[in-house]
């Protein structure tokens, strides 16, 4: 009986094991049941800024300073179904907001108008983001976000694209009036902010969906506004411009293809009452880099684009080759000298000679990187001259020299601008001769070395004697205070002296002057015989071998004492030893000069070292210096000034 009232009185161990998982689901049920929604985890730095940057700008989805404020007013559902009529509730409840919630919802009205822009591809809702982000912002007025903010920057983003995508090219800055889609603005701009410094800006191009190659460095001016850029047409029209931008019977000028950096700016005042209201009042302002003094809101420029558009519609690469293939290149298309910006009374010109078979392109990356150091872009103009790169160097030389007179006489001269007694030449390879050419004063001897018997041994015309005069019995120019040589054959090129390279020489044709001239000469001299032979030499290529007569000569005849010199010679490799050292083109021995105030060598380089980061930085210390030895060049209520004026 004890065992059998044993067994009846408890269960079997299955059935209590039973129970007992039947008791821990349903514990674990109901503390499932009563955990948060809440959770905490770690995700990446990345992946953390990603999400609090997160805005309409990157083309996804609504940042989370929008997403908050559509969840805090109900509007997310109807963002999602009905996203003109959500923008449309939410700027009737911004009219009823307090003064702290008003500044959030303006910023969510801008991102979710910019949204609405990218989907329609409407200028009304892009204009829509930039009036409601320059009310964010109010720019000038007490009460506008702290720079700390995020949404500082991402709101200035929202009003420059908004102005990009409201007024594309062309870009008309008149008065007008545009359409909101709550309304419309009236829109003043005054046709005087147009003219500048005698030119009428026109032609404006936006840049901000524009992607520049080709130059290493892309640099911009962080600001508001719409960045441009302007070409800058003479007023008077009085200068015929040519079909490539540049002006017939000038030598010097500043060319009317160079663009600008300009940036127009919408400004709306009392912006957050007007805002708010179907008809809005403002005005477009445009401002020219470095040209507004005093403005509270920093523009915003695209400084490099503006230099990359001016490259690319100039075309300066596409002589490079021509012009040395025919020496006739320059003869029609007049400027040589070619100004990047009016003349700044009291800014020292920096004049940029390329090298053989080259353009001013080549300076494109170097230029590019000097107009970044706001002390050189406010003290040196920069010229750049264009030649036939085949034609003698005597002869190139003197067209130089007529170019840079020009410019200074057009200019009024040194008394009127003393800094225009402190120009400073900066020559590549070939370009580096032709400077030299303007600092020596050789007398005969150039001539004598050269033709091997004095001029007055030849009968010549006058034109012809004249000609020989000027190009081969140079005289230093007073104007020019510092040289910089660049990979400069300073004793010849021993590429120069190969076969091949005096074949492709020999293939430029020379200006008919220069012909008519060496026939007269070799007539005059009575050796006729061997005309056909010496015309040919009269080119760059066969002058630069080293054993050419003119190039055993120049390097005999010393620069002026007082005009400051300076080498950088780039060499391949480590360059060592430095005797058998070149860059392909020029040999270390041949770059070297004596007396040279500083000389760089820069390795690992080739002969085309312009774009190499040490030579730019080698340049600007060398301007740097040139305006510590002059730094009060500038005259009394100085202003710029376009050639001529």
């Amino acid at each position: 009986m004890k065992h059998s009232s044993s067994r009846h009185l408890h269960p079997s161990r299955p059935r209590i094991k039973g129970l007992a998982r039947t008791a821990a689901i349903f514990t674990l049920t109901m503390l499932a049941a009563c955990a948060g929604p809440v959770e905490v985890r770690h995700v990446s730095l990345v992946k953390s800024y990603n999400n609090a940057r997160l805005t309409a700008l990157q083309g996804h989805g609504l940042g989370p300073n929008t997403q908050i404020v559509l969840r805090r007013h109900g509007l997310a559902p109807l963002w999602e179904r009905h996203p003109d009529r959500a923008i449309e509730t939410l700027r009737g409840l911004a009219g009823k907001g307090t003064g702290d919630e008003l500044p959030d919802m303006l910023f969510a009205l801008a991102e979710l108008s910019y949204r609405q822009g990218l989907r329609h591809r409407r200028a009304t809702d892009f204009l829509a983001a930039a009036v409601y982000a320059y009310a964010f912002l109010q720019p000038g007025d007490v009460g506008g976000p702290s720079p700390y903010d995020p949404r500082f920057r991402q709101a200035a983003d929202f009003y420059n694209l908004g102005l990009t995508a409201a007024f594309p090219a062309p870009v008309a800055i008149i008065t007008q009036n545009r359409l909101l889609p709550f309304g419309d603005i009236e829109l003043g701009a005054d046709p005087a902010q147009l003219h500048w410094h005698g030119r009428l800006l026109e032609s404006f191009l936006p840049t901000a969906t524009l992607a520049v190659s080709g130059i290493s460095n892309v640099y911009r001016t962080p600001g508001l506004g719409e960045a441009l850029t302007a070409l800058g047409r003479p007023e008077d029209g009085t200068i015929e411009a040519t079909g490539d931008g540049t002006q017939t019977g000038r030598l010097f000028d500043v060319s009317t293809r160079l663009r600008i950096p300009t940036s127009m700016m919408l400004e709306i005042r009392n912006p957050r009452a007007q805002v708010l209201t179907g008809h809005l009042h403002g005005r477009l302002v445009v401002h020219v880099m470095d040209d507004t003094p005093g403005v509270s809101i920093p523009p915003a420029y695209d400084q490099t684009a503006a230099r990359a558009i001016s490259l690319h519609e100039t075309a300066l690469w596409t002589k490079e080759y021509r012009g040395f293939f025919d020496g006739t290149t320059y003869d029609g298309t007049q400027p040589r000298l070619v100004a990047m910006t009016p003349h700044r009374p009291g800014n020292m010109p920096v004049v940029f000679i390329h090298g053989t078979a080259s353009s001013p392109y080549r300076w494109a990356n170097m230029v590019n990187d000097l107009l970044e150091d706001r002390t050189i872009r406010d003290h040196f103009d920069f010229w750049f001259f264009s030649y036939a790169t085949s034609n003698p160097i005597p002869y190139s030389a003197w067209q130089l020299r007529r170019a840079i007179t020009q410019a200074v006489d057009s200019l009024g001269g040194t008394k009127a601008d003393p800094a225009l007694g402190h120009i400073t030449l900066v020559g590549h390879s070939q370009g580096g001769l032709l400077a030299r050419m303007l600092v020596i004063n050789p007398g005969d001897r150039l001539w004598d070395g050269t033709a091997r018997r004095p001029l007055s041994t030849f009968h010549l015309n006058t034109r012809t004697r004249q000609l020989i005069k000027d190009t081969m019995f140079p005289t230093p120019m007073p104007e020019i205070q510092r040289v910089v040589f660049i990979a400069t054959p300073q004793h010849g090129s021993y590429l120069a002296g190969m076969s091949l390279a005096q074949l492709v020489g020999g293939m430029a044709s020379l200006p008919w002057r220069v012909s008519e001239t060496a026939r007269e000469i070799v007539t005059g001299a009575g050796d006729s015989t061997r005309l056909d032979n010496r015309i040919p030499r009269l080119g760059s290529v066969y002058a630069m071998s080293p054993r050419s007569a003119f190039m055993r000569t120049l390097p005999t005849i010393p620069i002026m004492t007082d005009v400051h010199t300076h080498s950088i010679i780039p060499v391949c490799g480590t360059g060592n030893p430095l005797s058998n050292a070149n860059d392909g083109v020029v040999s270390y021995e041949s770059a070297h000069i004596p007396g040279v105030e500083s000389e760089l060598i820069v390795r690992h380089s080739e002969h085309s070292t312009q774009s190499n980061p040490f030579t730019i930085a080698e340049i600007q210390r060398i301007l740097l210096l040139q305006l510590a030895q002059n730094p009060a060049t500038a005259p009394q209520g100085s202003s710029v000034q376009a050639a001529g004026q």
